[in-house]
């Protein structure tokens, strides 16, 4: 079995920070893709900032210059780091990553369980 487990969040005010952290454990050949998600009430989920296994990084309009994604290989972790925080970042922030079991099987897409972040003075 794959999981990935998240820990990070919580309540912060606007203009502070927050990291998260997201990592894999179990069955894992090899993980390409690593990301995040979130999803405020009302809303799809959206991405917030992706990282390949080359460490080549992609971010959404909305956080561009205020939030860095980063990853550890060894320790199949990826890491959100989060500032100058507004209101509307509040949502439900999810990591997700693209991993192969083995070296015969298909790259699948795995999420963890999704933790909360509240914006709000």
């Amino acid at each position: 079995q794959v999981q990935l487990v998240e820990s990070g969040g919580g309540l912060v005010q606007p203009g502070g920070s927050l990291k998260f952290s997201c990592a894999a454990s179990g069955s894992i050949f090899r993980i390409s893709t690593m990301g995040w998600y979130r999803q405020a009430p009302g809303k799809q989920r959206e991405l917030v900032a992706d990282i390949t296994s080359e460490d080549n990084t992609n971010y959404a309009d909305s956080v561009k210059g205020r939030f860095t994604i980063s990853r550890d290989n060894a320790k199949k972790t990826v890491y959100l780091q989060m500032n100058s925080l507004k209101p509307e970042d509040t949502a439900v922030y999810y990591c997700k990553a693209r991993i192969k079991k083995s070296w015969r099987d298909r790259y699948d897409e795995y999420w963890g369980q999704g933790t909360q972040v509240t914006v709000s003075s």
